[in-house]
């Protein structure tokens, strides 16, 4: 199993999550985050008075899939939330070693 963590611009969400959705990906997890790279920020006026905005809003989708879907996934993403622009996110796979659901105790690629 994999763990796939991609920051993304908030409007291209989503576009990502109907890809996902249609390579029968169940579950994902959304959290709204703020931060920068190469991106690093921009200023903006705001009554008069000039403000350096650092950390950029962004947002993380997190998905945990089998092997086989992993690459699908990671295509998928990057089809959908790039724009050719500095700031379009970052992906980071990782291997899990095991799931567990709760309600039925069912583990492995079947907990997913």
């Amino acid at each position: 199993m994999k763990k796939i963590e991609a920051i993304i611009r908030p409007f291209k969400l989503e576009e990502v999550k109907e890809g996902l959705v249609e390579l029968g990906i169940k579950g994902i997890t959304v959290t709204e985050v703020k931060g920068f790279g190469r991106q690093k920020g921009h200023t903006e006026i705001y009554r008069g008075s000039e403000y350096n905005i650092d950390f950029i809003p962004k947002v993380k989708i997190e998905v945990v899939v089998g092997e086989e879907l992993a690459d699908k996934a990671i295509a998928t993403i990057i089809a959908k939330a790039k724009t050719g622009q500095v700031g379009d996110g970052k992906i980071f796979v990782s291997d899990i070693s095991d799931a567990i659901r709760i309600r039925t105790e069912e583990s492995g690629d079947s907990a997913l």
